[in-house]
């Protein structure tokens, strides 16, 4: 295990724009920590500096409180698992995995101890004499992920190695690598752009936006309480909901959207503002009410069902809002009446995007 801090650490390339700019980041002893962002916000660079595969610009970077910036890659005590599995085809899975000890000269005695530990971990066993050609997608990933285990390092890096998976093999492999993090109690930092795994594996999250860290919080806290807009639109499926409105005072705190057909009560405590705002919504908290109970209207113009639950777009006025509803729910013909507890309205600055307390 170890500790990882980045100070103040930027990345340009050449006259570029900085791709990272003053990433401040501490990593802890043991930390599963995931790296999420659209494609280009910078996540991948940020692991490859890490990794020292990258140089950095500005800053520094510790491990364990040892600056790394000018520590060769393979002196960094770090082991990276990539999107590609980057195996030797003429080499069976034991010779693929116990390479890298190899060539540092660790005793033969060593290297079968550790080969049999991480195939053991892996479920792995039976492959050993196998070749990379006679393996499935997801037991390629799991000798890649091997491999970095013989290692035993201060920090594992991963590097989206689950993106060329099938959908059901990709849902076994995340399970199996937070499993494998809770065995290890290992020091990881993993990459992705999906924020279901960021959400399942992390023990904290770190959103990215153009080469800005957005927000670090536990996967809840950046559902519950986004820092702004695009965090809480980057994390859930589907998206908040946003609808652009007034926050008005009188007779009551209440919001009202543009053309007055969404109307809803909102807490009293945000600290006396009024005027132009945005309304987030998550579609799992719209919920369905009786006529004569408040809420606002809402036309259904598609219904997806999904076996366990509907998907809703709703039409109300000028915006369009989705709605997660159970597979149950007695979604008629015509309009709907719908609430949404005050407790779960969140509020944006339309400015500067970030939430409102």
């Amino acid at each position: 295990m170890a500790e990882v801090a980045f100070r103040n650490v930027s990345k340009q390339y050449g006259r570029s724009p900085r791709v990272i700019h003053d990433l401040e980041l501490e990593i802890g002893h043991g930390e599963f920590l995931v790296l999420v962002g659209p494609s280009g916000c910078g996540k991948s660079t940020t692991l490859r500096m890490l990794a020292g595969l990258e140089a950095i610009t500005e800053g520094e970077i510790l491990i364990d409180g040892r600056r790394v910036n000018d520590v060769h890659p393979r002196d960094r005590d770090i082991a990276m698992v990539f999107q590609n599995y980057a195996l030797y085809p003429h080499m069976s899975v034991y010779q693929n995995m116990a390479l890298n000890l190899k060539v540092r000269r660790v005793p033969q005695e060593e290297i079968l101890r550790r080969v049999k530990y991480a195939a053991e971990v892996l479920g792995i066993q039976e492959l050993l004499d196998r070749r990379p050609s006679e393996l499935s997608g997801g037991q390629k990933q799991r000798v890649a992920v091997g491999r970095a285990i013989v290692r035993e390092p201060k920090v594992f890096l991963f590097d989206e190695p689950l993106s060329n998976l099938d959908t059901k093999l990709r849902v076994q492999m995340r399970a199996e690598i937070g499993a494998l993090h809770k065995r290890l109690n290992a020091t990881m930092v993993y990459v992705t752009h999906d924020q279901i795994e960021a959400m399942t594996l992390g023990s904290r999250v770190v959103v990215l936006r153009d080469g800005y860290v957005q927000q670090v919080a536990p996967p809840l806290e950046l559902f519950n309480e986004p820092a702004n807009m695009f965090v809480a639109g980057f994390i859930g499926s589907p998206p908040m909901n946003f609808v652009t409105g007034t926050l008005r005072r009188s007779p009551s705190p209440h919001f009202v959207n543009r053309d007055g057909s969404l109307v809803c009560d909102v807490a009293a405590n945000l600290s006396g503002r009024e005027g132009d705002i945005v309304l987030g919504i998550r579609p799992e908290h719209l919920r369905l009410s009786a006529k004569g109970e408040g809420g606002f209207t809402a036309v259904p113009s598609r219904i997806e069902p999904l076996g366990s639950e509907l998907l809703l777009y709703l039409d109300v006025g000028p915006d369009r809002l989705v709605g997660r509803m159970p597979a149950d729910a007695p979604i008629g013909d015509g309009p709907l009446c719908l609430t949404c507890p005050v407790q779960n309205l969140r509020f944006f600055d339309p400015q500067t995007e970030r939430r409102l307390s």
